[in-house]
């Protein structure tokens, strides 16, 4: 009858999801680490009215079957919820060459940032949100527009299995593209490394809060991106240009970390003054840190 182990928490972690099989496989058991892990419920304060019993399927908490219906039938069926209030969410994730990077021992961080994106769409749309999705690199290469059906998991996912990142990264005009789609009020999720004009990224995420969307930002790197923590003279090529540099780390790393973090803090104190969450993690952490994030915005928004 248990559709999930007990230790489930371990999906949470990016080395044991990317062992795994089919996108859709690793999405719900990402999903379901995450909610085992949790106190409580993470839709406590929602209002929900009850709306129907539907057939018990692998995946369902078990805290919502109906057991006197069990008792009646020998069947098990889960009572289904409606929220009065839905969310319209859209992701949007960066696909440029640079996010093709992971060092070693880590998964690149365009893999990281597709199982977030499938996990972050199968647990909108077992909530009956609306969820959709973009892609881009120097311009929009596919767009979503938010649905609220769970066919629509299976196309984004199929795009999401097929993709390579590639190009150099032009982030500002595929905002400002996507801005100019979304026509009502929605959750923005953008799903980045950043390695793009950071002037122009806040204009064009001011776009969209002049259209009145809110905006979760997640800054994703890999651990040594943030660090620099190199131990022997290599060859630097940039995954976007081309462009090489023969060096010593330790010669350029104080230098290196000190425009790293200006340009964390830009985007950081950017993002505060005009009520964007701004999240930096990397593909070293599990996944439940950009989750929680998440959930704890749509709550806001949805309360």
């Amino acid at each position: 009858m248990h559709s999930i182990a007990p230790d489930v928490r371990k999906y949470l972690r990016p080395e044991v999801v990317s062992r795994l099989g089919s996108l859709q496989l690793k999405a719900r058991l990402v999903v379901e680490g995450f909610l085992t892990g949790l106190h409580r419920s993470p839709y406590h304060g929602f209002s929900v009215e009850f709306a129907e019993h539907r057939q018990y399927m692998p995946g369902d908490e078990l805290k919502h079957v109906d057991w006197k219906v069990y008792g009646r039938t020998d069947r098990f069926y889960v009572k289904q919820y409606e929220e009065e209030t839905n969310v319209r969410a859209l992701l949007i994730l960066d696909s440029s060459a640079s996010m093709r990077y992971a060092s070693a021992g880590n998964i690149p961080k365009f893999e990281y940032a597709t199982y977030l994106s499938a996990a972050l769409s199968y647990l909108l749309l077992r909530q009956q949100d609306a969820i959709g999705f973009a892609l881009y690199n120097t311009t929009l290469q596919h767009y979503f527009p938010p649905r609220s059906k769970l066919s629509y998991l299976y196309a984004i996912l199929s795009v999401l299995e097929k993709v390579t990142p590639s190009e150099q990264t032009s982030t500002a005009t595929a905002l400002h593209q996507i801005a100019e789609r979304l026509k009502r009020r929605s959750l923005v999720v953008l799903i980045s490394d950043f390695f793009d004009q950071p002037e122009e990224i806040v204009g064009a995420l001011k776009h969209f809060r002049h259209r009145n969307h809110e905006l979760l930002v997640f800054h994703i790197l890999d651990p040594r991106e943030r660090d620099f923590r190199f131990t022997q003279s290599a060859i630097f090529e940039d995954m976007e240009t081309g462009e090489r540099i023969t060096t010593h780390p330790q010669h350029i790393q104080k230098s290196y970390q000190e425009a790293m973090e200006r340009h964390i803090r830009f985007l950081q104190r950017e993002c505060r003054e005009r009520s964007i969450d701004y999240v930096l993690f990397d593909t070293a952490q599990p996944f439940d840190l950009a989750l929680r994030h998440f959930l704890h915005k749509r709550r806001r928004i949805a309360g």
